[in-house]
Parts: C-alpha cells; sequence; structure tokens
C-alpha cells in the first residue's frame, strides 16, 4: 500500500514538476434555442452549462471569445454523457479544464475528457489521493503529455479579453477534509458574475472572507452539492447571489440539498436551480442580465433512499 501510495505522488508531483509548480430568467427559451450555438460564433453571450451528472458537477462554460472551460466531470460513469454533451454544442478544443478537487463526483469523467478533446491548460489542487479514479486522471493527463497548473488562490485563467476568472481558494496548502482544497473560481462578464465552488467548505468559506476577496456574484453554485459544511450565512451574505444553483442527484444516499441550506437561501428569497429537479441547467449572460432555461426549482431538502 505505501508503494502504490508512493508512486502515486511520484507521477503528481511529475506532472506538477513539467509546468513548475506554478505557483433574468426567461422561462420559455427552450434548452435547444439555447444550445443553438456554433464554436464560431456565441452572439456576444456567455453561457453556463450545469450539465446534469447526477449526484456530481460538471459545468461548461463557453465564452463570448470563444474560449472553453470545463470544471469538473462528474462520477466515472458520466464521463460519457460530459463529453457526448460539449461534442454536441461543437466543441473540439476545452481550453481551460479544472479538477477543483480529487474526489470521484467531481474528477471522475475527467481521464475521459482528456482523451477526447484538445486541452489548452490544465489545474488543479496540488493534493493526492489514494484512489483509482485519481490515478487514472493522472495517468489519462501523462499519456497525453498533459502538464498539470497548481490551482490555488491568486492565480488567473486565460478566458479571452472580454471575461476574467480568477481562481480564489483555496488558500492554504494544508487541510484536514479534501473538500476544503477544492478550487473556487470567480467569473465575471461585463456587469454579471459567477462564483462556482466546488466541495468548498466552511473553512475555505471562512478564508476566502478574511482574504477581502469581493464574493459578490449574481449566480452561487452552492458548495457541496448544497450540504450543510458550506454555504455559511456570513459566506453567503457576501456573495449575495441572485440565484443559485445546486448540482446533486435525486434520492442520492446523502439526503442533498441539506434542509439548513435551504432555509438560508430560502429566507434571503434566492431562487435555486437544481439539477436534480431541472435537469441540465443553463444560465446565459448578455453582460448584463443573466436568463435560465428552466423555472426554479423548490425548496425542499433532499431525500436519503
Amino acid at each position: 500500500m505505501f508503494k502504490k501510495i508512493a508512486i502515486f505522488v511520484l507521477i503528481f508531483a511529475l506532472l506538477f514538476s513539467l509546468v513548475g509548480c506554478s505557483d433574468t430568467t426567461n422561462f420559455n427559451q427552450k434548452q435547444g434555442e439555447i444550445q443553438n450555438s456554433t464554436v464560431q460564433s456565441t452572439n456576444g453571450l456567455l453561457k453556463v452549462y450545469f450539465i446534469d451528472v447526477g449526484q456530481g458537477d460538471s459545468i461548461f462554460i463557453k465564452t463570448p471569445d470563444n474560449k472553453a472551460m470545463l470544471i469538473d466531470a462528474g462520477v466515472p460513469e458520466m464521463g460519457k454523457k460530459v463529453v457526448d454533451y460539449i461534442k454536441s454544442l461543437g466543441v473540439t478544443k476545452i481550453d481551460i479544464l479544472v479538477g477543483t478537487h480529487p474526489h470521484e463526483d467531481h474528477i471522475g469523467g475527467m481521464d475521459r475528457v482528456i482523451e477526447s478533446f484538445e486541452i489548452g491548460r490544465f489545474y488543479m489542487p496540488k493534493v493526492t489521493t489514494n484512489t483509482k479514479t485519481f490515478e487514472y486522471v493522472l495517468n489519462a493527463a501523462k499519456n497525453k503529455g498533459l502538464k498539470i497548473d497548481v490551482a490555488k488562490a491568486g492565480v488567473t485563467l486565460d478566458l479571452g479579453p472580454s471575461v476574467s476568472a480568477e481562481i480564489i481558494a483555496p488558500n492554504s496548502s494544508k487541510y484536514a477534509d479534501l473538500n476544503e482544497y477544492s478550487a473556487v473560481i470567480k467569473l465575471t462578464y461585463k456587469n454579471t458574475s459567477f462564483l462556482f465552488t466546488g466541495d468548498a467548505g466552511a473553512e475555505s468559506e471562512r478564508e476566502m472572507i478574511e482574504k477581502g476577496y469581493d464574493l459578490k456574484s449574481d449566480v452561487l453554485k452552492v458548495g457541496h452539492h448544497g450540504s450543510s459544511t458550506s454555504t455559511t450565512a456570513s459566506f453567503l451574505d457576501d456573495v449575495s447571489p441572485k440565484y443559485a444553483v445546486i448540482s446533486c442527484g435525486k434520492g442520492n444516499d446523502y439526503g442533498h440539498p441539506h434542509s439548513s441550506t435551504l432555509k438560508k437561501l430560502k429566507a434571503r428569497n434566492i431562487p435555486v436551480y437544481r439539477t436534480d429537479e431541472c435537469g441540465t441547467i443553463i444560465a446565459v449572460s448578455d453582460g448584463q442580465s443573466i436568463s435560465f432555461n428552466v423555472k426554479p426549482g423548490d425548496y425542499t431538502p433532499g431525500q436519503k433512499n
């Protein structure tokens, strides 16, 4: 077992060393109409696809400058769905690929993504875990000659001149909980903004507040599938979102989204879009306002199987 862990660490360190360890709502709009964009033009729109991958995360972003970013790729069984969905949009290259943290429900389909597309830059937090899923991702990157950039606070992502994107967490190098290593990304297009939080929990949220980041965002991808371990009241108040998106599976084993999280959102009159109720959620920004392809879900907490 020790030998196996050592091999993982060695591969991971090698992949990092190759790169130098650098450090609103239009309810009547049909999903097909929103997707009717080509790789040549996005008509001045930023499009964010919260792909329904069940109990997991996968977010695909297409910018007005025709740059593409994928944040996470769900569990292994969802890898093909993620790949097919992105290909259906006419995409052949993913400029920025981010694995927020090495949990299976976030990077499970990442190896298939790496094998299926040209990849520009690949970011992951500098932390290892002894799982087959993590091993598959590392091997896929190695086999493609793909270097891994460190996902940490202060890193900017190149998504073209129209959009700014910055990683604002993790802010520490060591955490007891793997979720706290999650790469948190703030993306801004003109007067609209999105905050993608992975599974970042209360500790990471506190650090972001203490660091003084401008957290205010129109759309919050609620942390950890709506778990009570994320979305503290102080963090939610700092973000002050107009809309919240929760990615989770219907009848999941964890009871996501949790009642305490939904109560906070409801108390602040924040509409909640849920993949367990709405399927794939598409948010479209023209730089001034944001529209969605579906109506919001409700505030009913998840029920365990």
